[in-house]
C-alpha cells in the first residue's frame, strides 16, 4: 500500500500539548491505575496514579517489598486466582466516540519460579499473551501497548487465565488508559481492526526512553544509540503540523549517513510474523534551513521517495505487509546523505465479534437483580472464545448467542430478572441449589428451552400456564421452593416432559 503523508493538525491539538499541573490526570477519559495501591500518589514526572480498586471487583493487593524501585507503580500488583478459562476485568468508563492507547505493567518481582503467562483481553478481543520471563531475569518490568477504540461506554480490560500456558493466576501492577486526540493514528480503519506496537524508536538517541510530559500521551520512545551515525540538531519542529503529534524533541536526534553511502538498519529489532503492520517515519533535516532528498525501501520495496526539510516530515503506510528480519535502506537523491529521526511500528490485528447486544443486555440485567456471583462476570459474556462468564455456554455462529445458563450451586442470592426471556436462543436452565427469591418470569419466548432446572431455592408465587406451551421443554424441576397456587394443566399433561414439583412446594394441585 502507497505510504501517506501527514497534514496539518487542527488548532485546537495544542490544546493537548499544554503540560499539566502536579498531579493532574491525563485529559478526557483516561486513567493512570496503580494496581493494588492502596492510595493515590503523584510520580516524578507530575502523573497522578490512582488505586484501582473501583474499577476492579477481583483480585488482591499484593505488596513487593524490591529494593530501589524507581517507578513507584511497580510497588504492588494485583494478583488473581488460577480458575480456568476465567478473565478478570477491569471496567472503565469512556467516550465511545474515541480511540484509546491501552498499556499494561507488569514487574512479578524476584521469583525461583517462573512467573504466570497469561492472555490480556480487551472488549471481547484477544490481544496477546504476556510472558514476563526474561525480563523478570533482567531485573526490569515488562510493557504492553496497544490502540483500541471504544466499542460503547464502558471498556473493558481483562487477563484471561489460559491453562495451556502455567498453572498460576495472572496479575498486574499498572494499567494506563488514555484518551488519543482524533488526528492521532487516524489512518487505520478502527471500525475492523486495533494496533498492537512493535517499536517506538527515537533514532540517534543515548537518553532515557522519552514520554511525558515530552509525549502528551505518554507513549515510550525508546532510545536508538549508534555513535557512529548520530547526530543532534536543535530545530523548534512543531508537533501540531503531525497528524499522530509526536513530541519535538524526537527530531532533534537523528541517524546520518555518511557521504555517499546508504543508511542500513534492522528495525525493528525482532523478527515479525507476517502480516499487516501500520509503519510511520520520521524526518528532519538536522541542518537549519535546510532539505535533502532521499529514497527510503523497507526489505527491497520503496516507502517512500521526497524531500525532507528543517520543518519535519511523516510518511506511514496503514497495511504494510513484513515477515522475519526488516531492514530500512536509507539512499540520497541529493548532495547530503540520507537521514531517519524517529520511527513507529504497530502490528494490525482484527477486532473480535461480540455477544448480539440483546444477549448482553439481558445478562448485564440478570446480573444486576443477583448477588454473589462470580468475579468474573465482567466484560463480554461469550468472547473472546473460550473465556465466556463461569456458567456459561454459547453458541458462536453467524449470530453469536447465549445459549446455556448453568449456574447450580453457586451460592448465588436475589431473584430473576424478566429480562432472562429475552435470551431467546437459550436451551437450558439451571440454577438449582442456590438462594434465589421472588417469583419466577414469564418464559413464554424462549421458544428453545429444554431443561429449566429451578429446584431448592426460595422461589415463590406461582407457575404460568405459558411455561406449558414451550414445545421442546423435556425437563422441569422445582421442586425445594416455596411455590403455590396449581400447576398448571398443560404441564402435568405434557408428553415427553419429566419433571419434579414436589417436595417443599405448597401446590394445591399436586399436593405436596
Amino acid at each position: 500500500m502507497r505510504p501517506l503523508l501527514s497534514a496539518a493538525a487542527a488548532a485546537a491539538v495544542l490544546l493537548l500539548l499544554l503540560p499539566l499541573a502536579a498531579g493532574q490526570r491525563l485529559r478526557g477519559f483516561s486513567y493512570q491505575l496503580d494496581c493494588g495501591a492502596a492510595s493515590s500518589s503523584t510520580d516524578s514526572r507530575g502523573l497522578r496514579w490512582d488505586p484501582d480498586g473501583p474499577y476492579v471487583s477481583a483480585g488482591s493487593a499484593r505488596p513487593l517489598s524490591v529494593q530501589g524501585l524507581l517507578d513507584p507503580a511497580l510497588a504492588s500488583l494485583r494478583a488473581f486466582p488460577y480458575r480456568t478459562n476465567a478473565k478478570f476485568c477491569y471496567a472503565l468508563p469512556v467516550d465511545p466516540n474515541r480511540r484509546y492507547l491501552l498499556r499494561p505493567t507488569f514487574f512479578y518481582g524476584p521469583t525461583s519460579t517462573a512467573p504466570p503467562v497469561f492472555d490480556l483481553i480487551v472488549d471481547g478481543t484477544f490481544w496477546t499473551a504476556v510472558d514476563t520471563a526474561d525480563d523478570v531475569l533482567a531485573g526490569s518490568a515488562s510493557h504492553y501497548e496497544a490502540v483500541f477504540p471504544a466499542r460503547g461506554r464502558n471498556l473493558t480490560f481483562c487477563l484471561g487465565v489460559n491453562p495451556d500456558y502455567t498453572k498460576s493466576g495472572p496479575f498486574i501492577n499498572a494499567l494506563q488508559v488514555i484518551q488519543l486526540h482524533d488526528s492521532v493514528y487516524n489512518a487505520t480503519d478502527f471500525t475492523g481492526s486495533a494496533m498492537g506496537l512493535i517499536a517506538r524508536t527515537k533514532f540517534g538517541s543515548t537518553g532515557d526512553v522519552e514520554r511525558y510530559p515530552d509525549d502528551s500521551f505518554d507513549r515510550y520512545w525508546q532510545p536508538f544509540p549508534d555513535r557512529k551515525h548520530a547526530v543532534s540538531s536543535t530545530h523548534n519542529v512543531t508537533s501540531a503540523d503531525f497528524w499522530n503529534l509526536p513530541p519535538p524533541d524526537v527530531f532533534n536526534t537523528a541517524l546520518v549517513a555518511e557521504q555517499n553511502s546508504p543508511l542500513v538498519l534492522q528495525w525493528p529489532p525482532i523478527s515479525l510474523q507476517n502480516g499487516s503492520y501500520y509503519v510511520s517515519l520520521y524526518f528532519a533535516d538536522t541542518l537549519a534551513n535546510s532539505s535533502r532528498t532521499l529514497d527510503v525501501n523497507i526489505n527491497d520495496y520503496q516507502f517512500y521517495e521526497g524531500t525532507v526539510t528543517s520543518a519535519g516530515l511523516s510518511v506511514f503506510a496503514t497495511q504494510w505487509i513484513l515477515s522475519g528480519l526488516t531492514r530500512v535502506i536509507l539512499t540520497s537523491k541529493s548532495v547530503l546523505p540520507p537521514l531517519i529521526n524517529a520511527g513507529e511500528v504497530f502490528g494490525i490485528f482484527p477486532i473480535g465479534r461480540l455477544t448480539i447486544t440483546r444477549d448482553a443486555l439481558a445478562m448485564e440485567s440478570m446480573k444486576r437483580s443477583l448477588q454473589n456471583i462470580p468475579d468474573d462476570w465482567i466484560g463480554d459474556p461469550c468472547m473472546p472464545h473460550g473465556y465466556a462468564w463461569t456458567g456459561v455456554t454459547c453458541d458462536e455462529g453467524q449470530n453469536i448467542r447465549v445459549i446455556s445458563l448453568n449456574f447450580s450451586s453457586m451460592g448465588i442470592s436475589g431473584s430473576l430478572s424478566p429480562d432472562i426471556a429475552n435470551l431467546t436462543a437459550l436451551t437450558d436452565i439451571s440454577f438449582a441449589n442456590n438462594s434465589l427469591s421472588g417469583t419466577i418470569p414469564d418464559f413464554i419466548n424462549l421458544g428453545k428451552l429444554q431443561r429449566l432446572h429451578l429446584n431448592d431455592n426460595k422461589l415463590n408465587g406461582t407457575i404460568a400456564q405459558t411455561l406449558g406451551t414451550i414445545q421442546p421443554l423435556r425437563e422441569l424441576f422445582l421442586q425445594g421452593n416455596d411455590l403455590g397456587g396449581a400447576v398448571p394443566q398443560n404441564l402435568l399433561n405434557k408428553t415427553g416432559l419429566t419433571s419434579k414439583f414436589c417436595p417443599g412446594n405448597q401446590f394445591t394441585q399436586p399436593q405436596c
